[in-house]
């Protein structure tokens, strides 16, 4: 039971960590924290002398006058904060709507514009507490004039981050950004993924004896839990193959491994195999940088619509996808994990350069072949990846797509 809980978790953490809410929440919640923290001092001993004694000359002595200011702070950037989100959603819209749906995950997860909208909400939520905590008294040592003037600094702030901020949102509406930050990010994950200067398949002789386990949920199939899996291949002694690339979608039932064992697999240890297997939805490129080879193709085909007829956005994905796929041509990924003794005990279905490039190059070129300026840029591009591919059949792979350009 403990094992499914523990799936549900891993299956809805990106979702929960990435979405758009999830800063501005915990941020506001530490501004609340902090309110209450330093209305705590406000009105302990230490907090009354500070203010009659060393800090005189910012005591606040009037309550109607800390409650004007946080009152008016409280509206003043709740206006802010809806005019920022509302530039977010513009940004959101204009780019699901001109690129592709993928490149949204993206743009929700940036961090920069979640930390913004979390200060906003956080000065409102520390402006409301403080609101209701100023009480009309005689003494002025007991009017929060600590916290006020910490509302002042964080207004200050506000206005700044909320100028910036226009000046990060016109920039992030440019598709060139957007494309330079998928691209950015796919080539660092690529890196990580594929860092091997030679293709290195499994040479293993596997056993005759072996079990299928079929898929127990329909989803996107989004990698492992590789030290899980290890501790079940050198507990039972298997040895796992996988027929699918992370990124795969399965249906219910289909055969998605093989367990190559002697002994019999009971139905508790393909539940423990189950929950090491990794199904939800979404296309993380933390997860798989494939996922930005599709993103980017799918910007280039949206481009190319009749609907947007825009081939200058095409381009520039396309020229993101060769520098990519030039990398990949000449590093590999590990196909095998091996354990701590340096046997080889799960072997990975990967996608191959061959399968990259008729899903990245050939969509784009079934689009744009008929316009002039795409198809002249593909062969500039081939010819200057085609010395540098370091093995003869990453050339002949390149040479073949040039040929084929040159066909029509």
């Amino acid at each position: 039971m403990k094992k499914r809980i523990l799936k549900w978790v891993r299956r809805y953490y990106s979702n929960v960590v990435n979405s758009i809410a999830f800063y501005p929440a915990l941020i506001a919640l530490s501004f609340l924290v902090v309110s209450y923290l330093l209305l705590m001092f406000d009105f302990s001993d230490p907090g009354k002398n500070l203010k009659a004694k060393l800090l005189d000359f910012i005591s606040l002595k009037d309550a109607s006058t800390a409650r004007t200011i946080a009152s008016t702070i409280a509206g003043g950037i709740l206006s802010l904060t809806v005019f920022s989100f509302s530039m977010v959603m513009l940004l959101l819209n204009q780019a699901a709507s001109n690129m592709t749906n993928r490149v949204l995950g993206s743009l929700i997860g940036n961090r920069f514009q979640q930390v913004v909208l979390g200060f906003y909400i956080g000065t409102i939520v520390y402006a409301l507490f403080l609101l209701s905590t100023i009480r009309d008294i005689d003494s002025g040592v007991y009017v929060p004039a600590l916290s006020v003037y910490l509302l002042i600094l964080l207004t200050i702030i506000d206005i700044f981050l909320f100028i910036y901020f226009l000046h990060y949102i016109t920039e992030s509406v440019k598709y060139e950004t957007i494309i330079a930050r998928i691209y950015i990010k796919t080539l660092d994950q690529l890196k990580s993924h594929c860092h091997l200067k030679s293709d290195a398949p499994s040479l293993l002789e596997l056993p005759n004896a072996h079990t299928t386990f079929t898929a127990r949920e329909s989803g996107y199939f989004q990698g492992i839990e590789e030290e899980m899996l290890l501790t079940l291949c050198r507990r039972h002694n298997w040895i796992i193959r996988f027929h699918y690339p992370v990124g795969s979608f399965i249906v219910y039932g289909t055969p998605i491994l093989t367990i190559y064992t002697s002994n019999p697999v009971t139905e508790d240890m393909e539940k423990q195999l189950d929950v090491a297997l990794n199904f939800y939805r979404g296309e993380p490129i933390e997860r798989n940088p494939y996922y930005g080879f599709k993103q980017l193709t799918e910007v280039a085909v949206k481009a190319l619509s009749p609907g947007i007829n825009d081939p200058g956005t095409a381009i520039l994905s396309l020229h993101a996808l060769i520098d990519l796929l030039t990398y990949r041509i000449n590093h590999h990924p590990a196909q095998t994990i091996t354990d701590e003794h340096g046997t080889e005990r799960v072997i990975l279905q990967e996608e191959t350069i061959e399968e990259l490039f008729e899903k990245s190059i050939l969509p784009i070129w079934d689009y744009g072949n008929e316009d002039r300026l795409l198809r002249t840029t593909l062969q500039q591009m081939l010819l200057q990846m085609k010395p540098l591919a370091k093995t003869e059949k990453g050339k002949e792979l390149i040479q073949a797509y040039f040929q084929k350009t040159e066909q029509l």
